[in-house]
């Protein structure tokens, strides 16, 4: 189909991919030819560096983030840390345009999940404020991350593609949302119908002669972290499988330079985003699923953007050849965002990265997205225009806390905000006619921020409004009552650390008068310790059967949890409706709620 006319951008910009596949979208066409190389000009050096700005993870965060969820680990030149506020479409912008001064070869890409689990400035619209940043943003491409699913492919296809709202219609009057401006890509997300790439599965940047490819996928195991109806007719395939099939196509097609977009990731050892992860030699800062899909990617690509797991990294992984590869990781919430140098040989038309030539090699850091820099206008002006539709359901009060009552930005197992969640579904499912719950959890990944106790707008300190509630709980998850044997509950605690949970454990945030130890010293299931598993002091006995609550995501098995799949089921209202009714109940201006108090989970380290 005809390119859009707002994507036709200067013609110094290509992007040209794989034509003729059958999409859930229509594909974003090629731009015009680069119009300068005719020849005209002095012989160009036969090296150029092209730099490649990156991030990941952004989830809709316009508004810088608040609470702890807002802060990087820094660390100092005496060896202390200290935490830094970062982050904030404002001031995201601002730091990429600065940095790409002095730069004519400048590409800006993203290792997916750029929209889901939004704040409610995005989310209340279905992320089209966000696509609309980083249209202005100039995102020049992005991987899907398994966030993007969360609302289905058909949600996923109106973002690249435009049009309003199947049942809400347009947001502004006179306004069509016109999609995005950049191509999305998922090279391993396939349709069970057709067997093809639900939408692009690569592209290419081209400028005076410099081609570099970029090929775009999400982890194999999205269809774990989202709900069913998300990833409903679509397979997900292996990763490394579908970089190297797509690395050999680009290849054929003379494109020598290539760089994957990868949304999984790995967990470095220091939390300090400025920490060396090759201390100890290439690659030995990190672990987890991104170092054996670094060393099983073909040659042929010459550096990975990843994410997912909202880790800071940039690391040296020797590809399959033992050639140094560079590996990368900007956090999350737009907070940081990656500075890599990419040397292009104009004679191979491939990026240097040998031993033999190491100040050729790439080279990265990550950077500090500061809030003590000025901030760009048009994305003020955006978060106001969207922040003015939002306002009379954002500001509205919900409840009150004595003070910060950390989630997302705890790294405690137990962490304060998950205990209040978990108790307000208890509460809000244990009435017979509710589905009866004695037990209530939630997943960790499923708390996307702090309730902060200062003020933010017009609220005063320690008001909790809708729009801080939303974001907290953004997906309207609705809730689940379920039987589940004592057996059953007894094995899903320790799903939290054994099978796909093992290397990065999903500690499940458990209701009052649930308790137990977990002992990270042994190693799998062994860490939790069944005797100590009880309910209001007494042994949960296998073969009784208990009603539990969870949102629906964890009743069909999500986050590794096959377990809690049980039968009898109550549906009931969502997990944002019951928070807010919780906070409601049990908190007022004179008398706010504080945060509970941690003592759950007994963790011996």
């Amino acid at each position: 189909m005809p390119a859009k006319p707002h994507m036709k951008r200067a013609a110094t910009r290509m992007w040209a991919g794989a034509a003729g596949l059958a999409t859930v979208g229509a594909l974003v066409a090629a731009m015009p030819a680069d119009a300068h190389d005719h020849g005209r000009h002095p012989k160009p050096d036969r090296t150029v560096d092209v730099q490649l700005l990156s991030f990941n993870d952004l989830h809709g965060n316009l508004e810088p983030p608040a609470g702890s969820a807002g802060a990087v680990t820094e660390r100092q030149s005496d060896g202390t840390t200290k935490s830094v506020p970062a982050g904030g479409m404002e001031y995201l912008a601002t730091s990429l345009r600065t940095a790409r001064q002095g730069h004519p070869y400048s590409i800006t890409a993203a290792g997916g999940d750029m929209i889901g689990a939004s704040p409610l400035l995005s989310g209340l619209f279905h992320d089209e404020p966000t696509i609309e940043a980083l249209n202005k943003l100039k995102l020049d491409v992005t991987a899907v991350g398994n966030h993007e699913f969360d609302e289905g492919a058909t949600e996923l296809a109106r973002m690249q593609n435009g049009g309003c709202h199947p049942t809400e219609g347009c947001y502004e009057k006179g306004k069509k949302f016109r999609g995005a401006d950049f191509p999305y890509l998922a090279a391993n997300v396939t349709s069970e119908k057709t067997g093809k790439p639900i939408l692009k599965p690569y592209t290419v940047w081209q400028k005076n002669g410099v081609k570099i490819g970029f090929i775009g996928v999400t982890l194999e195991g999205t269809p774990n972290v989202v709900t069913a109806a998300g990833v409903k007719g679509l397979k997900f395939a292996d990763e490394i499988e579908t970089i190297n099939k797509y690395a050999k196509e680009l290849d054929r097609q003379g494109v020598k330079s290539i760089v994957a977009l990868i949304h999984e990731g790995g967990m470095p050892s220091s939390n300090a985003y400025n920490d060396s992860c090759d201390s100890q030699g290439p690659g030995s800062g990190i672990s987890g699923p991104i170092v054996d899909i670094a060393k099983g990617i073909t040659p042929k690509v010459d550096a990975l953007i990843t994410g997912h797991t909202h880790q800071a990294y940039v690391c040296t992984i020797p590809d399959p050849a033992g050639n140094p590869r560079m590996v990368t990781s900007a956090a999350s919430f737009g907070k940081l965002y990656t500075d890599t140098t990419l040397t292009y040989d104009r004679r191979t038309n491939d990026i240097i990265r040998t031993a033999v030539k190491p100040q050729q090699s790439p080279k990265s850091a990550n950077h500090i997205v500061s809030r003590n820099q000025p901030k760009a206008a048009d994305m003020s002006q955006l978060i106001a225009r969207w922040g003015k539709l939002a306002a009379p359901i954002a500001s509205r009060p919900q409840g009150y806390i004595s003070a910060d009552i950390n989630g997302r930005g705890s790294e405690d197992p137990e962490k304060p905000l998950g205990d209040l969640i978990a108790d307000a579904q208890l509460a809000g499912l244990s009435a017979p006619d509710k589905g009866g719950a004695q037990i209530a959890l939630m997943n960790p990944g499923g708390i996307r921020s702090d309730l902060v106790y200062k003020a933010s707008g017009s609220e005063g300190d320690g008001v909790v409004t809708y729009g801080e509630a939303f974001t907290v709980q953004p997906f309207t998850n609705m809730m689940n009552v379920v039987d589940l044997t004592g057996a059953q509950l007894i094995t899903a605690l320790q799903q939290q650390v054994s099978g796909p949970n093992a290397a990065d454990p999903k500690i499940l945030q458990v209701s009052k008068g649930l308790t137990y130890t977990l002992d990270m010293t042994k190693s799998g299931a062994a860490r939790v310790l069944v005797d100590t598993v009880k309910l209001n002091g007494a042994a949960i006995d296998p073969a009784k059967t208990y009603r539990v609550a969870m949102n629906e995501f964890l009743a069909g098995g999500g986050d590794g949890f096959p377990a809690l799949v049980g039968k009898n089921k109550l549906v009931g209202a969502s997990d944002l409706d019951v928070f807010d009714a919780y906070l409601a109940a049990n908190s007022s201006a004179s008398a706010p709620m504080a945060p509970p108090v941690r003592g759950r989970i007994t963790v011996v380290k």
